[in-house]
């Protein structure tokens, strides 16, 4: 029981981690960012991939070894769009971090990033996906703990 209790707690701390990372890339992305900013984004980046990669590891570690089982759960159509919606969600994540890591040569010049027009746009527009998308996330993983299924 307190194993189960446990690997709650780091899911829950690796899906705060996520949201609370993606929430501050699309609060502090700005059209020009200083070289704080820059710096601060990509140390974010770095920390949402961590999260990103303990949400993944410990969430099928529940769902196989520890809660209710995998029949339970790939049954629920709630749990299959909670999973699709953080695929898309990580592939999405991709530009920005590729992105945030082509600015490495200019940040450890100590320079801040210039970006187009277009970069800029994309990035904000990414940025706005993944929060949207986060939240249907969560959507689904209410509903599917509640055993609420379509």
């Amino acid at each position: 029981m307190a194993v189960n209790a446990f690997f709650a707690f780091l899911h829950f701390v690796a899906a705060f981690g996520i949201f609370a990372t993606v929430f501050y890339e699309w609060l502090a992305f700005t059209r020009t960012p200083t070289l704080a900013e820059a710096t601060k984004l990509q140390k974010c980046d770095m920390w949402y991939g961590i999260f990103a990669v303990v949400i993944l590891a410990v969430g099928f570690l529940r769902v196989f070894h520890f809660e209710k089982g995998s029949a339970y759960y790939f049954s629920n159509q709630f749990f299959i769009a909670k999973l699709a919606l953080f695929a898309i969600v990580g592939v999405l994540s991709i530009y920005p971090t590729v992105q945030f890591l082509s600015w490495r040569k200019d940040t450890r010049q100590g320079k801040a990033p210039v970006l187009t027009e277009k970069q800029f746009a994309s990035l904000r527009l990414v940025l706005r996906l993944e929060m949207v998308l986060l939240l249907g996330v969560v959507f689904c993983a209410s509903m599917m703990a509640k055993g609420v299924s379509l």
